[in-house]
């Protein structure tokens, strides 16, 4: 990025939440201006930490100072005030100042809204019964942690990727694990039904009950959970219900404000409001009618936010999204669109008998998708290609086996 040369009147920008997106627009803000004050309001009683690395802690790593973006040490370096344990609930636009939990106000001149998303309360009987839960924060996993060590049986509402993760990691603790997913496959927004059934027959093997187009209706127990029931009236026995079943942005906090909110608080490709000196990036904007909900994404808005809350013309731009699973034995990789239309083109390799799968969507002369199991070199490879915009002759391409393709495309690529 060509920074601007920019005289700064010092400011107070304020930044309303902790995640990647926070931290991200922190640092882009401190690379750019030294002198400003900055100053971050947490609502959780931890330091900012990495949000993605709390699943695979079940397995007892849950140190604070292990998930930290950044050591404690480097906000006292580079002047970053943080509250941790500081809910804001409000914003005053008129008279600029975010409104804390407690009734203190704080003046600002630049504000972020970086406060994330909630977990989706799926509307079960039940599910406010003690041994519920969602892990949605580090005290989350926590609580989880400890009511696990009585717990045999569990149920997980919900087949993306974090209850995967969990469903491999409580496995390999020796619990019994039933998965209960309302779609008619795995991972639906992210594996085609061959992928998702290659890695439902992975599960499988691990002796974990996978149950499709399943909508739990209730949770039963009198003073802690032993069992639920379906749509269908089927029954199962559970001490533990654990539930992932989508995100809803923290918007509350544009209350009583003209910030346009939608789905989420609606920002343009800077990350601006639709009011002067607050922006907005993470799980909790929205940008072309899209709340993204991705770490990758949010960590590329908080950046874009940073430098432009500093007068910069940094702009954000989509990039297709990009999810991993390393887990049950097997690894699984998607990015941008899984399915084919009448404008897009597949090429495809992979049978029930391999452990490997390799699907690539052109259109336009351009991969727009992929989805590949077991090879994470040949995955690399591909989103390399994505990114670059490398051009490809579906003619051509059919010619080869995807390896030769990829081959072929790479070095390409590399003249």
């Amino acid at each position: 990025m060509n920074k601007k040369e920019v005289f700064f009147l010092e400011e107070k920008i304020v930044i309303i939440g902790s995640g990647i997106a926070a931290i991200s627009a922190a640092k882009a803000i401190r690379e750019i201006d030294k002198q400003s004050e900055i100053v971050i309001f947490g609502e959780e009683k931890f330091y900012p930490y990495y949000r993605i690395k709390i699943s695979k802690g079940l397995l007892g790593n849950l140190e604070e100072d292990k998930l930290l973006i950044q050591k404690k040490k480097w906000y006292t370096d580079n002047n970053i005030q943080v509250y941790s344990d500081n809910k804001v609930t409000g914003v005053d636009t008129k008279n600029k100042e975010a409104i804390l939990e407690n009734g203190t106000r704080v003046p600002y001149t630049k504000l972020l809204l970086a406060n994330g998303a909630s977990n989706l309360t799926p509307p079960i009987k039940g599910i406010d019964k003690p041994g519920v839960f969602n892990l949605r924060t580090l005290d989350g996993a926590l609580k989880i942690l400890e009511y696990l060590n009585n717990v045999k049986r569990v149920l997980l509402i919900g087949g993306g990727v974090q209850n995967l993760e969990i469903a491999n990691i409580l496995s390999e603790c020796g619990k019994k694990v039933i998965i209960a997913e309302f779609a008619s496959r795995l991972m639906p927004r992210q594996l085609d039904e061959f992928a998702s059934d290659k890695l439902k027959k992975s599960i499988e093997a691990q002796n974990i009950e996978v149950m499709l187009d399943t909508q739990v209706q209730e949770i039963f127990g009198e003073e802690k959970v032993k069992g639920f029931i379906t749509k269908s009236g089927a029954q199962g026995a559970c001490d533990m219900v654990i539930y992932s079943t989508g995100i809803m942005p923290n918007v509350s906090i544009a209350q009583n404000t003209d910030l346009e909110v939608n789905k989420g608080i609606v920002v343009n490709n800077k990350m601006q409001t639709n009011m002067k000196d607050i922006f907005a990036a993470g799980d909790v904007s929205e940008f072309n009618g899209r709340v993204y909900g991705l770490w990758s994404m949010a960590m590329q808005q908080g950046k874009v936010a940073g430098a432009n809350i500093c007068n910069q013309d940094l702009i954000f731009e989509h990039s297709a999204p990009v999810t991993s699973l390393s887990a049950f034995g097997i690894s699984v990789f998607s990015m941008g669109y899984i399915e084919g239309d009448q404008d897009i083109d597949l090429l495809v390799e992979g049978s029930d008998n391999e452990h490997k799968y390799y699907k690539i969507l052109i259109s336009n002369n351009h991969i727009v998708g992929t989805i590949v199991l077991g090879d994470n070199k040949k995955f690399m490879v591909i989103k390399s290609l994505i990114e670059n915009k490398i051009e490809v002759n579906i003619n051509e391409a059919a010619k080869y086996s995807i390896d030769e393709f990829i081959e072929i495309i790479s070095n390409k690529k590399g003249n």
